[in-house]
C-alpha cells in the first residue's frame, strides 16, 4: 500500500473513494470548503449526512455510494465529535474507521481529508498512518486458503489531503507519514511475534529476530547463554528455565546514536514463549494455557520497539533486554517451595511455580540497573489480577519516579494506549514474607498486581523505574478500533513515543 500527502484539495481530488472527517458543529450548515464540495458532488454529502442521520459523534461512519457524474464513487464520512477537543488519537481511530469502510467498499483509491492543523500536522499525519496501517493488518500466516491470500489489498493507494484552512504544507505531512509507518512496522512486528504459537516463537527464534534487528546501523547485541547466566549467578531466571528442552536465551540489544546520546533508557520485557504454570499448572476452566503463547507480550513489544527505534534513528540510547525461556514441566522442573538466589543476592521461596514472570524479570532488572541507564521500563503480562482490576484494554503503570510515570502517560496519551497509574503500597510487602528466605514470589489473591509490582522493585536500587503490566491489552479477541482480532501490538506506539520525548 501507498501512503503519500497530497496538495490536491478534497474539491479537485478525483478517485474511487473519498472520507471525510466532520465534526459535530458543522453538520447543519454546511459552510466554506465543505459547501464547495457538497456542490461539486452534486448535493452528495447534504444527501449522506441526512440518509444516513450521520452525527459527527466519535465512532459514527457513514458511506455512499456518489452518482457516476461525479469525480468521487464512494463517499465515507467520519465523526470526529467536538472541534475543540481533538485528540490525536481520535483521528487515528477515525482513519481506522474510514480505512476498513474503504475496504469494505473495495476502494482502490483513497483520499483522506482530516483536519491537519499547520501546528501539528506531522503528529496528526503520523496518527492517521498508524491508523489506517494496523487496522488495516490481518495475520495470514498460517492460512492455507485465505480469501485475501495473493489478492492485492485494497485500498492500494492513500493520499492525505489538506481541507478546511488546514496546512499546505506536504513536507511535514510527509514527515509524519514517514514516522507513522515505521511505527506501524514496529506493531505489526509486535503481533506477529505475540500471535505466533510456540512451536514457532521461542527463545532460539526470539535470538534470531534480536540478530536482524541489530543489523541495522548503530546496533550491538549481547546473547548470553546459559552457561553466561550461572556465571553471573542469575539463579532466579534459570530456575523458570531448567524444565525446558529449549535453551535460555538472555537477549541485550542496544540501540546506540552517532554523536553523544541525549538520554540513556532501559526498556526489559517479559520473554516467556509459554508458560505451562509448572508443576503449578494451569489447568481447569478458566485456565487460558492454551494463551500462553502471549506470555512474552513484554518481550514482544520491546521487540518491536526496537525495530521502529532502527527505523527512527532517535538521538537517545536504548537498551532493550529480554529473559527468554519457557516455563515447562519435567524432572528438572523446578518445585514449590525450592529457593532461588537471584543475581543482586536475593533469596526468593517459590510460592507458586505460576509466578514465573518475575523471576526472569528479577535477574533482567539487577542487569539492567548496572548499565547506568537514566531510566528503566519494564513490560510484562504479570498478572490476571490486573485484568480484573483494569479490564482488557488498559495497562496498569507502577513507578518509583513521579516524572518518569508522567512521562509514560503522556507518551501513551499520545500514542493511543491506555494506562491507569496504580499505587506502590509498601507495606503490602509484607504478604510476601518468607520464614525461610528474603522473600516469596506470591502474596496472596488481594491487591496481587500490585504485590507483584512491589516484588520487582527489589531488584532496582537506585535508577527510577516503571512497571506496565500489560495482560490485559496484549490481546484482543474481537476486531475493535485499531485492532484486529488477535495480538495487538500493545506497547510499542506507547514505548517509541516515550523514547522520542
Amino acid at each position: 500500500m501507498e501512503f503519500r500527502a497530497s496538495v490536491s484539495s478534497p474539491i479537485e481530488w478525483t478517485g474511487a473513494g473519498l472520507a471525510i472527517g466532520l465534526f459535530e458543529s458543522e453538520l447543519e450548515t454546511l459552510a466554506g470548503d465543505l459547501a464547495a464540495l457538497n456542490d461539486r458532488l452534486g448535493g452528495a454529502l447534504r444527501e449522506a449526512i441526512d440518509e444516513a442521520e450521520f452525527k459527527g459523534k466519535p465512532g459514527n461512519t457513514a458511506t455512499l455510494r456518489v452518482g457516476s457524474s461525479t469525480p468521487v464513487r464512494k463517499l465515507i464520512l467520519i465523526g470526529l465529535g467536538n472541534s475543540e477537543d481533538l485528540p490525536l488519537d481520535r483521528r487515528r481511530q477515525g482513519a481506522a474507521a474510514a480505512a476498513k469502510a474503504a475496504r469494505a467498499q473495495k476502494c482502490d483509491r483513497l483520499a483522506m481529508a482530516f483536519p491537519l492543523a499547520n501546528q501539528e500536522a506531522a503528529a496528526a499525519a503520523q496518527a492517521i498512518t498508524e491508523g489506517v496501517h494496523l487496522s488495516l493488518y490481518r495475520d495470514r500466516r498460517f492460512k492455507s486458503d485465505s480469501e485475501e491470500n495473493g489478492k492485492t489489498p485494497k485500498p492500494e493507494t492513500i493520499e492525505l489531503l489538506p481541507f478546511r484552512n488546514g496546512t499546505t504544507d506536504s513536507a511535514a505531512i510527509a514527515q509524519g507519514i514517514d514516522r507513522g509507518e515505521k511505527i506501524a512496522a514496529g506493531t505489526i512486528l509486535a503481533r506477529e511475534l505475540v500471535a505466533a504459537p510456540a512451536n514457532v516463537v521461542t527463545p532460539i527464534t526470539m535470538a534470531e529476530t534480536a540478530q536482524a534487528i541489530a543489523a541495522n546501523p548503530g546496533w550491538e547485541l549481547t546473547i548470553l547463554e546459559k552457561e553466561d547466566c550461572e556465571k553471573l549467578g542469575m539463579g532466579s531466571f534459570l530456575g523458570v528455565a531448567q524444565a525446558s528442552d529449549l535453551p535460555p536465551k538472555f537477549i541485550h540489544l542496544v540501540y546506540k546514536p552517532q554523536g553523544t546520546p541525549r538520554k540513556k533508557l532501559a526498556i526489559v520485557g517479559k520473554g516467556l514463549t509459554f508458560d505451562s504454570g509448572g508443576l503449578n499448572i494451569k489447568a481447569g476452566v478458566g485456565s487460558s494455557i492454551e494463551m500462553m503463547k502471549t506470555d512474552m507480550g513484554g518481550a514482544g513489544a520491546t521487540f518491536g520497539a526496537a525495530q521502529a527505534i532502527a527505523l527512527l534513528q532517535p538521538d537517545v540510547e536504548v537498551h532493550f533486554i529480554s529473559a527468554v525461556t519457557e516455563n515447562m514441566i519435567s524432572g528438572r522442573a523446578m518445585h514449590p517451595g525450592d529457593i532461588l538466589t537471584a543475581s543482586n543476592g536475593k533469596t526468593i521461596e517459590v510460592g507458586n511455580t505460576d509466578a514465573e514472570g518475575r523471576l526472569t524479570l528479577a535477574d533482567a532488572l539487577v542487569y539492567a540497573d548496572k548499565l547506568g541507564v537514566e531510566a528503566i521500563v519494564d513490560l510484562a503480562t504479570l498478572t490476571g489480577a490486573c485484568v480484573v482490576a483494569l479490564g482488557d484494554e488498559i495497562a496498569g503503570l507502577w513507578a518509583t519516579d513521579e516524572t518518569l510515570a508522567n512521562g509514560l502517560k503522556a507518551a501513551a496519551a499520545k500514542a493511543g494506549e491506555k494506562l491507569w497509574q496504580m499505587p506502590l503500597e509498601e507495606p503490602y510487602f509484607d504478604k510476601m514474607k518468607s520464614v525461610v528466605a528474603d522473600m516469596k514470589n506470591i502474596g496472596g489473591r488481594a491487591g496481587g498486581s500490585i504485590t507483584a509490582a512491589l516484588f520487582l522493585k527489589q531488584f532496582v536500587k537506585d535508577t527510577p523505574w516503571a512497571h506496565l503490566d500489560v495482560a490485559g491489552p496484549v490481546w484482543s479477541d474481537k476486531d475493535s478500533g485499531l485492532n484486529p482480532a488477535g495480538a495487538t501490538g500493545y506497547g510499542v506506539r506507547t514505548l517509541v513515543e516515550w523514547i522520542l520525548a
